[in-house]
């Protein structure tokens, strides 16, 4: 049994609560995930505590990262985080995880801790369930549509790919090609025998093919800031190229030759295959090697969507939905948002995925893009369960934003503003990830 999915915290507003109460009611399309979709939600509580968000501000409060390591069983690691949950329920991270509580496993106390946590526990357990649990919780959702996150080996069978839609995920194959696995996994399952540039880009093709044909609708990566896409230069990535696929020491600025040309490569094969590239800026990798699973990664300030213009200026026909890990990096992506047809602000993402941070940027975009490129949000999330309490969040926001800026400063009727909603969470979206191929001078 679950409770209904608006059972949340509406705004206080009037206006807003009225705009609420419509968005929540609302299909869910979701661009961008890390659901698995062999195993897509939680069978247990663990599956859900377990999330970076979760053992990381347990961390930074003092829990040792050995008190949910993976050799605990499942629900050892949820006792010992519970011990830590009251330090941080003043987050939004605690309030995602109370909805999830009360919606999906009628949890009924009011609050997770020491006490209570046993009984969740037990609530959440759905090993009998398996698919039907599934099939539950995306109903219960009112989910349309969620993209995946999917290695460029990934074989892409045993889903319905309408419901659970294909990325192709190129981080490996952009800053790992050195790696000997990178290229065993790419000669697998490409049957290509990679020996040199012009192999490997007949191996990246046959990559983009098979995710074609089983329905993909986006490229995707994640970028570190010192990243400069720069336009290929084939004749000086020769050597490099063969000598990372020999498995040879590189220096530096081979290793940046090879980055530069593979994701220039992926890029044009964007263009071919009519797949948007999606952008996520920022990362840098193990910041904090002490931290827990998922939380030794930090952003640099330093990043510039600067260093992209020669991308977005030479790929006109490809959209580029962008998201930038640093919270103060929103204007210079409504700046670039505002100037370049083919590049669009995608989401709140990781660090600027808080409330405060999305109202700002929510507002600056709604003042300044045209509407037809805002792509509101996507959850990010490895479990189902997640999708909802996060939407639900942002469409608090939305709700807000709308009230404020539209209906009471610009005198329009909730009825015109809940036409914005829908263009921002669902029309766009849909349009974006659907049709890809952008024409210069056409609408976008």
């Amino acid at each position: 049994m679950m409770t209904s999915a608006r059972g949340t915290i509406a705004p206080f507003d009037p206006v807003a609560r009225e705009l609420f109460d419509e968005l929540a009611g609302w299909p869910i399309f979701d661009p961008h995930s890390h659901i698995d979709p062999h195993r897509p939600a939680a069978r247990n509580l663990d599956e859900i505590l377990g999330y970076h968000y979760y053992t990381e501000l347990a961390h930074a409060t003092g829990m040792p990262a050995d008190r949910v390591g993976p050799g605990l069983d499942p629900r050892t690691r949820s006792l010992h985080l519970a011990e830590y949950l009251e330090r941080i329920d003043n987050t939004v991270q605690y309030s995602w995880l109370m909805e999830i509580a009360r919606t999906f496993h009628v949890f009924t106390h009011d609050r997770i801790d020491p006490q209570t946590i046993g009984d969740l526990y037990d609530r959440a357990l759905r090993d009998r369930d398996g698919e039907e649990w599934d099939r539950q919780v995306w109903k219960a959702s009112r989910l349309e549509a969620i993209f995946l996150t999917n290695d460029f080996d990934d074989p892409l069978e045993g889903w319905d790919t309408a419901a659970y839609v294909p990325c192709l995920r190129t981080d490996d194959l952009v800053l790992k090609l050195h790696e000997p696995d990178t290229i065993d996994r790419l000669r697998r399952s490409t049957g290509v025998d990679v020996q040199d540039l012009a192999s490997l880009r007949v191996a990246i093709g046959r990559i983009f093919e098979r995710f074609a044909s089983r329905g993909a609708r986006a490229c995707a990566v994640s970028l570190p800031p010192d990243f400069i896409p720069r336009r290929a230069a084939p004749r000086r990535a020769v050597t490099p190229v063969r000598r990372a696929i020999q498995k040879m020491d590189l220096r530096p600025d081979e290793h940046e030759e090879i980055r530069t040309s593979v994701f220039w490569m992926l890029a044009e094969f964007c263009a071919e295959f009519e797949l948007p590239f999606d952008l996520m800026i920022g990362p840098v990798r193990n910041v904090y090697p002490a931290g827990v699973a998922g939380g030794r990664d930090l952003f640099d300030r330093r990043v510039s969507l600067y260093e992209y213009r020669e991308l977005f200026n030479h790929f006109a026909t490809v959209r580029f939905p962008v998201s930038t890990l640093a919270p103060d990096a929103g204007s210079e992506l409504v700046a670039y948002s505002w100037i370049f047809p083919n590049v669009l602000p995608m989401g709140h993402w990781w660090y600027s995925n808080v409330p405060a941070y999305i109202a700002a940027d929510l507002k600056a975009r709604i003042q300044a893009l045209p509407k037809v490129k805002l792509l509101g949000y996507y959850s990010d999330a490895y479990k189902l369960e997640f999708i909802l309490p996060k939407f639900n969040m942002y469409r608090r926001i939305l709700a807000e934003t709308l009230a404020e800026e539209c209906v009471r400063e610009r005198g329009w009727s909730v009825d015109r503003a809940l036409q914005l909603g829908k263009v921002v969470l669902l029309d766009n979206p849909r349009r974006i990830f659907g049709r890809n191929r952008l024409s210069p001078g056409a609408a976008i």
